[in-house]
């Protein structure tokens, strides 16, 4: 998989999570562990975007 590829992938979950989280957080009734976790996972693919545009690589 090319980095570009990857990086759109990388860009469609965020996007989905971000959508994800907005649908969670208009729902009263969702746990807020839920809200922490959906906040968690995309600030994880916000900083693997990032490391990606920048070409830092942590193995």
């Amino acid at each position: 998989m090319s980095i570009e590829s990857h990086l759109a992938e990388l860009n469609r979950r965020h996007a989905a999570l971000e959508d994800e989280l907005r649908d969670a957080l208009a729902h009263p009734s969702i746990d807020s562990l839920e809200i922490a976790d959906l906040k968690r996972r995309k600030l994880l693919l916000k900083d693997e975007i990032s490391r990606l545009k920048s070409g830092v690589t942590i193995h």
